[in-house]
């Protein structure tokens, strides 16, 4: 072991990417060239194998690790749900939904710039719990973004609200938007519709009034996991 340990540490940064490039080829050519190109290297001939017949695998593909295949109840018990709040945005529909994201096994969770109680529009005072810094949008499965011009404002120019909202479209989580907060989604340039035209399943929005309405579909959007039809590659966004 001591000898292997040398001669890898004779080898240069270059040689090591080249080298790791190299094992990649014979996983796949296509992964490997993209790889090569971010590094800046040509593309290398493929690493020679440990063994020329490897036995053939026993499992190509399992169910039991596959959501497509065991998609569960259409429940949504454990998701977590980020609703944003910052001063100023509507705060009873807020809670109303907290209320019934809860009654449905979920965990809502009042996500804002700093922690502590929100003066919200309606005079409802809201505790955020959590940060955008430290609760980022890939721990949370849905979104919910608040109604009121004031709040809605304050985080259409904070920059990690911005980047909390483009990372849960792009990640395929279901998003819901009430009222005022489709200016969350036009800041960035969100469509609302699929790259293949149709309507995106996993992107509601509705108005202040329909809050309650919207809620039952926007609990099973959320128990469809994600909206894979609006993966691309690039993003979109």
């Amino acid at each position: 072991m001591g000898g292997f340990r040398f001669e890898l540490s004779k080898l240069t940064v270059p040689a090591l990417r080249e080298r790791m490039v190299a094992s990649l080829v014979n996983v796949s050519v296509e992964l490997a060239t993209a790889v090569a190109q971010g590094l800046g290297i040509a593309l290398p001939a493929a690493m020679p194998k440990v063994l020329l017949h490897p036995n053939e695998p026993e499992v190509t593909r399992s169910p039991a690790l596959s959501l497509t295949a065991l998609p569960g109840d259409g429940g949504i018990r454990t998701r977590k749900v980020a609703l944003l709040i910052a001063d100023g945005v509507e705060g009873s529909s807020l809670l109303a939904l907290h209320h019934m994201l809860a009654a449905a096994g979920a965990i809502p969770q009042f996500v804002a710039a700093r922690l502590g109680t929100v003066d919200t529009a309606d005079g409802t005072p809201i505790e955020a719990s959590a940060t955008f810094e430290n609760s980022p949008a890939v721990l949370y499965d849905a979104l919910v973004l608040p109604d009121g011009d004031e709040g809605v404002d304050t985080l259409a120019v904070h920059g990690r609200a911005r980047e909390f909202v483009i990372n849960q479209y792009r990640h395929c989580k279901t998003i819901l938007a009430i009222g005022a907060a489709e200016r969350l989604l036009d800041e960035p340039g969100i469509s609302r519709t699929l790259p293949d035209g149709t309507d995106d399943a996993g992107l509601l929005i509705c108005s202040l009034d329909d809050v309650a309405a919207t809620a039952q579909r926007f609990i099973a959007a959320i128990g469809k996991h994600r909206s894979r039809d609006r993966e691309t590659d690039p993003p979109i966004v």
